[in-house]
């Protein structure tokens, strides 16, 4: 399916060519997906990096020449991760990244299951010095948080609307949403949106 479709609106407005003609606030003014941006950002010479949000802001700033906003904060150097073997008493290190080596332990630990969820990312990278056994038994106490329905963050926009379609229309088809999806990017963002 063509994810670039151009669709008209209702109110007769069309989504524009993304160019080097636009204005940074045209720009905001529409849905644009990070391939499309990438583009835009590779024609003017813009740094890709940093995610949808950093490049949008990146590419509105370059399209009114303005000053690009300040790059994102950089992690530092790599830091050492846990190898395996690894057990309940391993400490976990600052700048462990949710592995394959933690993937394969919490399996074991807790069962087919197991899933890095936002709780247990965010449990590894803020708790350095605590041990696998601590993270194990943070995963069990966020259960029955986890399984609340939170909001999909802002930069997940698809997501967002398709969550929102279906729940409106559960009989409704992949297709549909689709269709739905089209129409609703094709249309401004509404002011602040």
């Amino acid at each position: 399916m063509n994810e670039n479709r151009n669709t008209s609106t209702t109110a007769g407005e069309c989504r524009p060519a993304l160019t080097a003609d636009l204005t940074g606030a045209e720009l905001l003014r529409w849905y644009w997906t990070l391939d499309e941006l990438t583009g835009l950002a590779r024609t003017l010479g813009v740094a890709r990096h940093g995610g949808k949000v950093a490049l949008t802001a990146r590419l509105a700033a370059a399209l009114d020449g303005l000053p690009l906003p300040g790059a994102p904060v950089r992690r530092g150097p790599a830091t050492a991760q846990l190898a395996e073997p690894v057990d309940a008493d391993t400490v976990i290190p600052a700048g462990q990244r949710c592995s394959q080596v933690l993937r394969r332990y919490f399996v074991e630990a807790i069962g087919p299951g197991f899933h890095f969820d936002a709780f247990m990312r965010d449990f590894i990278a803020q708790n350095p010095g605590r041990t696998l056994a601590d993270a194990v038994a943070h995963w069990h106490t966020t259960r029955p948080d986890a399984a609340r329905p939170r909001e999909i963050d802002e930069q997940f926009e698809f997501n967002r609307f398709t969550s929102a379609w279906h729940r409106q229309n559960p009989a409704g088809t992949r297709a549909q949403a689709l269709e739905a999806w089209y129409a609703h990017r094709a249309l401004p963002k509404a002011p602040g949106g």
